[in-house]
């Protein structure tokens, strides 16, 4: 399909929204994670009805990457990985997303919905029950036991995110703070790396099927960047209670809206 084509299939209005929440799911990314469950669900939306799973998740994969990149390097400009904990989570997230990617043209587009309402409920209601949670850097693990926690989640999340890839940040946070005793902005830090390699491990494989509108990509991409870039500065500065506080609001709003999505399939 010719490049321009693929805007062709969509109105002015549309265009604009999918601009407009690229920008907001930019922001909520780079705060707490899961700024993919704002863009995704309008990308399903947006996006005919005939294009398969591939073009919507492959399209928006280029947004993420693009947000990610900068809040990952607006946030290591204050706060330092730790090698051990950042090394092991990559490696494995790339592997994983490279993987789940490799999987995604198999799931049938009607099955996104409910799925990331089901992991998004089991986060949410996790993170309210253990209101603590989070709020002090206090790491459990050291030596081989916390290079294998860290590997572990990034495989098991990064195969995820190459099947679905919405909400893939939160689920980074709210594992390393439950299995690795990690204070919520200092995970952020680590959960930007990791998530940054899924979005292009996920990325090329899609690019390689041919299956990524590159055009509403690239101007979704430039939105995502900015908003990216706005939310990392204003979690540094308010730090780990901001962040729990807008992660919990995030979660509990999508929740809502995947919810009404997932109930008007069955009507």
């Amino acid at each position: 399909m010719p490049l321009l084509d693929e805007l062709m299939q969509l109105s002015a209005l549309t265009l604009v929204l999918l601009v407009a929440a690229a920008f907001v799911a930019g922001w909520v990314d780079a705060v707490v994670g899961g700024g993919g469950l704002i863009q995704l669900p309008a990308l399903l939306t947006a996006m005919p009805a005939d294009a398969p799973s591939g073009a919507v998740l492959g399209t928006n994969k280029i947004a993420s990457a693009a947000g990610t990149t900068v809040s990952t390097l607006t946030y290591i400009r204050r706060i330092t990985p730790v090698a051990a904990t950042a090394l092991p989570l990559v490696v494995c997230a790339l592997a994983g997303s490279a993987a789940g990617a490799g999987m995604a043209s198999f799931l049938p587009r009607p099955w996104l919905t409910p799925i990331v309402l089901v992991a998004l409920l089991g986060v949410g209601a996790y993170t309210l029950l253990k209101p603590q949670m989070g709020l002090e850097h206090a790491p459990r693990h050291s030596g081989r036991g916390h290079v294998l926690r860290a590997g572990g989640i990034g495989g098991v999340v990064g195969i995820y995110d190459g099947v679905l890839g919405p909400g893939t940040g939160s689920f980074f946070i709210i594992a390393m703070v439950a299995l690795l005793g990690y204070g919520f902005l200092e995970a952020s830090v680590h959960a930007k790396l990791a998530n940054l390699t899924t979005n292009v491990g996920a990325l090329l494989v899609f690019g390689l099927q041919g299956h990524v509108w590159w055009v509403l990509g690239g101007l979704m991409a430039v939105a995502n960047l900015m908003g990216g870039y706005l939310g990392a500065r204003l979690a540094l500065r308010l730090g780990s209670h901001f962040v729990r506080i807008v992660f919990l609001v995030v979660t509990g709003a999508l929740a809502m809206r995947l919810a009404i999505d997932t109930a008007a399939m069955f009507l």
